[in-house]
């Protein structure tokens, strides 16, 4: 009797939080959680995590750099409400009270490889100079109660924000039984396209 086939198939990343570009701020900190579809069950790893403080580099960049890592495994049926990784980063305002500094999501990368992400991040803005000079002298600056918002889309487009800052993110991606399944996702699950390639221009 022939063996059943998969039902599941499974994503596997890792990787690291490696650098953020905050030039008017110092002294940051980053958190991160994945979101996904009801499809979707982790199995492995940590879906949740919250980096080391990190200061600015000494060299022109001045980056703030973590390299905190990133290592989870998924299980899903469907690529619907295909992983999403949202980041808040924090740190201290004038009166030592940790603020949010950015909100920033990306989806996973969808083919397996090494993959190198730059997100530009943003913060809630208060909706009037009243409630701005409030928040500062009360030291409570607008954030999101769930940061998960920031990946699902419903209600922002009634939330006033301003870009700030960019957070580099580092990620390796391994699928395994997508294509048995039916899903191209691009080279072979699990292996890359091994030999040369011809030289352009030459017959194959």
């Amino acid at each position: 009797m022939a063996a059943a086939g998969p039902s599941v198939f499974l994503l596997m990343v890792n990787g690291q939080v490696e650098s953020a570009q905050f030039p008017e701020y110092d002294e940051l900190y980053c958190k991160y959680c994945f979101v996904y579809g009801q499809d979707w069950a982790p199995t492995a790893g940590l879906e949740e995590g919250i980096s080391q403080i990190t200061s600015k580099s000494q060299d022109v960049r001045q980056a703030l750099v973590w390299n905190f890592p990133i290592d989870v495994t998924f299980k899903s049926t469907n690529p619907y409400g295909w992983p999403q990784i949202v980041l808040s980063v924090y740190g201290p305002d004038v009166f030592g009270n940790d603020v949010v500094r950015g909100y920033g999501a990306v989806h996973v990368p969808f083919s397996p490889g090494r993959h190198k992400r730059t997100i530009p991040m943003f913060v809630p803005e208060s909706t009037s100079k009243l409630q701005r000079l409030t928040s500062w002298f009360m030291g409570r600056r607008p954030e999101y109660t769930d940061p998960k918002v920031v990946a699902q889309g419903e209600g922002r487009e009634v939330t006033r924000v301003r870009s700030q800052g960019f957070v580099t993110l580092l990620f390796n991606v391994v699928t395994k039984d997508m294509r048995k399944l039916g899903y191209d996702t691009g080279p072979p699950d699990t292996q890359r396209a091994s030999g040369p390639s011809p030289p352009q221009g030459l017959p194959r």
